[in-house]
């Protein structure tokens, strides 16, 4: 007589048990886990990822495991759905030149509100949920961002759009310090200004700054895309990877909506990232698809070269290898940045990879399509 099964197992034979696929999934991510572990990831939240519940609870379990697997992750978001809809519940118009957001002082008031004191705190405890790491914090502690005022172009004119800035220096040290300790920093977009104002900045440029600073192996977008289409709206194939020069070559053909985070991206690579990403954001733990598996989703964009005093660039996807050292852009590292005159040291001016200044874009409405209200630049 053959023994009855253990309590709780089923009575199957091993010979193909449905879990045994399970392991390929977990030996594929063995490399990238190697890689990877000790380094730091900077993902810019937001999207419908900040919206559906589902993708909510997902994105904070995937920061949860890059943690438990080594990683040293910040979150950098915006929340331009909660500020529209604050500002409809007052009886605020909102209002986009250039695919940003105009924003008076009033309006500012509410946006720090509502990026600090509401989005912030719901990101923080939406990632604590899953594990006690996440630490909430703006642009504007211990000037971990500075901004300077930025106009837009529209219709070839130049148009002032109110509390709104471009980062022109990191002070990476406070976020530094909480990754040493084992945390998750999440940052609100917010920024001190040169001139001691507040100011609304992007957060996908503002994203891409951080990361140079901090030395980061990836900058990862979220967006509601697939990734960068090759012509879009011809066709819906997605370009799965390219260099810095190549997508600079195709800045001037893309859709607005795009622009803004593909800048984010030539920024990031620019000042020594080695790796930057757009990642559907619709699609549940997109971030966990794109680190720990071959193939990789998204669009993929690389340095055209490895700086000469840098470690070399980390092997284009899906080949796997060694870890790679990411420029460090503390005390005016000169691969990443140049540190603004005047500066404390260990802060880093915004990488010169795409200039700053006025931006191009639509005439004044009260409806630009794709722009992302989280902080008026576009999706």
């Amino acid at each position: 007589m053959s023994a009855a099964p253990a309590p709780g197992r089923p009575a199957t034979l091993v010979r193909g048990h449905a879990a045994l696929a399970k392991t390929q999934v977990l030996i594929e991510a063995l490399p990238w886990l190697s890689r990877f572990h000790g380094a730091t990831i900077v993902i810019k939240y937001g999207g419908h990822a900040m919206k559906d519940p589902a993708l909510r609870e997902a994105f904070a379990a995937d920061v949860v495991f890059l943690r438990y697997a080594g990683l040293r992750v910040v979150v950098v978001h915006g929340g331009g759905p909660q500020i529209t809809a604050h500002l409809n519940r007052l009886g605020v118009e909102s209002v986009f030149a250039g695919g940003l957001r105009v924003t008076t002082p009033e309006t500012m008031e509410i946006v720090r509100m509502v990026l600090v004191g509401q989005v912030n705190r719901d990101v923080v405890g939406l990632v604590n949920n899953h594990g006690p790491f996440a630490v909430g914090l703006s642009g504007e502690d211990a000037n971990l961002f500075t901004a300077r005022r930025r106009p837009a172009i529209v219709d070839g004119e130049e148009v002032d759009i109110g509390l709104v800035g471009d980062v022109v220096e990191v002070a990476p040290e406070t976020v530094t310090a909480l990754l040493d300790s084992g945390k998750v920093p999440v940052v609100a977009t917010v920024a001190r200004g040169i001139d001691g104002g507040v100011y609304n900045v992007n957060a996908d440029t503002a994203a891409a700054a951080l990361a140079a600073a901090l030395g980061a192996a990836k900058l990862v977008i979220l967006t509601d895309v697939e990734g960068l289409y090759a012509d879009w709206p011809h066709s819906d194939e997605v370009i799965s990877e390219l260099t810095a020069g190549e997508l600079a070559g195709l800045l001037p053909t893309l859709a607005s909506g795009m622009i803004p985070k593909m800048e984010a991206c030539l920024r990031a690579v620019h000042g020594g990232v080695p790796q930057a990403h757009v990642l559907d954001g619709r699609v549940a733990h997109a971030v966990l698809l794109e680190v720990f598996t071959d193939d990789g989703i998204g669009t993929l964009i690389t340095p055209d070269a490895a700086p000469a005093a840098a470690a070399p660039a980390q092997p284009a996807r899906p080949a796997a290898g060694a870890t790679a050292t990411a420029t460090t852009a503390v005390d005016g590292a000169a691969a990443a940045g140049t540190v603004l005159a005047g500066s404390v040291p260990g802060r880093l001016a915004v990488p010169n990879g795409v200039p700053d200044g006025p931006v191009t874009g639509p005439s004044t409405s009260t409806s630009a399509v794709g722009a992302d209200p989280a902080t008026g630049g576009a999706l």
